[in-house]
């Protein structure tokens, strides 16, 4: 039952994560390595020790969350604007 929670703790936290960068100006992939860092630092060691299966739940809701947000742009809003933020190079 924990590692449920891990999981959703993670999707939501990669939603969000994807969301903020996707609304956020000129962000790159320092700017994703700073937000995994903060949020896979202590906090989530304390909760979810790297041993243990309810981490590797976590990082796979983490995934799930940060992909989902885009699963559900193309859905939404179509892949012509989802490409404007994404880039077509």
């Amino acid at each position: 039952m924990f590692s449920s929670g891990a999981f959703w703790f993670g999707a939501v936290v990669g939603f969000i994560t994807y969301r903020t960068l996707r609304h956020k100006s000129g962000s790159g992939i320092s700017d994703i390595a700073t937000v995994i860092g903060a949020v896979g630092g202590g906090a989530v060691l304390a909760l979810f020790p790297a041993d243990t299966t309810r981490f590797d739940y976590y990082g796979v809701g983490l995934a799930v969350g940060f992909f989902l947000y885009l699963a559900i742009s193309l859905l939404l809003i179509g892949t012509k604007r989802t490409s404007e933020f994404l880039g077509d190079d």
